[in-house]
């Protein structure tokens, strides 16, 4: 094994000093073949500038988010306070001064629906849930009830005091006094429960992605359907003083028969308009909300009595009952009361973009 190691060692050193004798007669230098990788040329590879100064990212100037001043919700309680529910949040309102009288922190500021039940209490539909606001220590409660899901788009307070729930993937009805829920509807035809209505017998009506479905309020059970409306999904619903039901669609003003569910009428003044809210005032004039303004119309006459004006936006989300002679409405751009006998509107300066929020 020693001489086998030692003849290894005599052919390995043999063959270097043979391989050195090969490179020398080509002309090859060793250095070359160690720093074939290295630049010859002396620039450097990046310019001698100085690194940018330090900035400190507590001063870089940040463009601020814009505020929304969607006003989606109104309600009038029964003390004659205006309920305002905004993309900001919950606020009550005296209509007869528009002074603030409470701002209510809420979870999620998101605001779908508000209605008062017959205690008293405030429920408001988020679209993260339900709350119940007390009105009087203005405490709020979130309600825990399974929903077909979170998202709130409409509520509504039957005959009996009972509380239903529309959202979109379907129906509930809640009792307000004990605290339960007593069904959910998943399986309504056209899924969102985007709008609800009572006609005169105490049932409801309520407008889906896909027409009009009846509910009977005592079994919770549809009991008819109306499809193939013009414009197919049902935006905002109303109930005139002669308890026709009035059916806004993304093109169409529809008056609909709530007993055999027979097509009265579509408004051809109103064609092509998408009908984004409805409400009857007291006098039994229709208010129209579209995404391009606010009109009033006369169902008795089937007339159109004319536009308002001054509104903060041209898109409205919602309408209130009025309260001597205004007629509250909440638009993409903020709030604003309408004198009913001139159709002017006057934008709310603490919820309006025009003039910055009064703090």
């Amino acid at each position: 094994m020693l001489r086998s190691s030692r003849q290894s060692s005599i052919y390995l050193s043999a063959s270097v000093v043979a391989l050195g004798a090969i490179f020398g007669e080509i002309g090859i230098n060793s250095s070359v073949l160690a720093q074939s990788t290295l630049r010859n040329d002396p620039t450097p590879l990046y310019p001698p500038t100085a690194p940018p100064p330090n900035v400190d990212p507590r001063r870089i100037q940040r463009r601020p988010l814009e505020t929304d001043y969607r006003v989606s919700a109104l309600q009038r309680d029964v003390n004659g306070n205006l309920w305002v529910g905004s993309w900001r949040g919950l606020a009550r309102l005296d209509p007869n001064t528009g002074n603030v009288l409470a701002r209510i922190s809420l979870a999620n500021f998101t605001i779908g629906a508000i209605a008062q039940d017959k205690v008293g209490r405030i429920w408001v539909g988020t679209y993260e849930g339900l709350q119940r606001v007390d009105p009087r220590t203005n405490e709020t409660t979130a309600q825990s009830y399974f929903f077909p899901s979170r998202k709130v788009l409409s509520l509504l307070i039957d005959k009996r005091g009972y509380l239903w729930v529309g959202g979109d993937r379907g129906l509930a009805l809640i009792s307000p006094d004990q605290g339960l829920l007593m069904t959910t509807l998943r399986d309504i035809p056209g899924v969102s429960a985007n709008a609800l209505s009572l006609d005169p017998e105490g049932q409801l009506w309520v407008g889906t992605l896909d027409g009009l479905v009846r509910v009977d309020t005592a079994s919770a059970f549809p009991i008819n359907r109306i499809k193939d409306l013009p414009g197919t999904t049902v935006q905002a619903l109303a109930t005139d003083l002669r308890g026709s039901l009035w059916v806004g669609t993304p093109n169409s003003l529809i008056e609909v028969d709530p007993i055999n569910g027979r097509i009265l009428r579509s408004v051809t003044e109103l064609a092509q308009r998408n009908i984004t809210a409805l409400h009857v005032d007291q006098l039994g004039s229709l208010w129209v909300g579209t995404d391009r303004g606010l009109f009033r119309y006369n169902p008795y006459r089937g007339t159109l009595l004319g536009e308002v004006t001054g509104l903060p936006a041209a898109r409205i989300l919602a309408i209130s009952a009025n309260t001597d002679d205004k007629l509250w409405v909440g638009t993409s751009e903020g709030l604003a009361w309408v004198d009913t006998m001139t159709g002017i509107a006057t934008p709310h300066q603490s919820f309006s973009r025009r003039t910055p929020e009064l703090e």
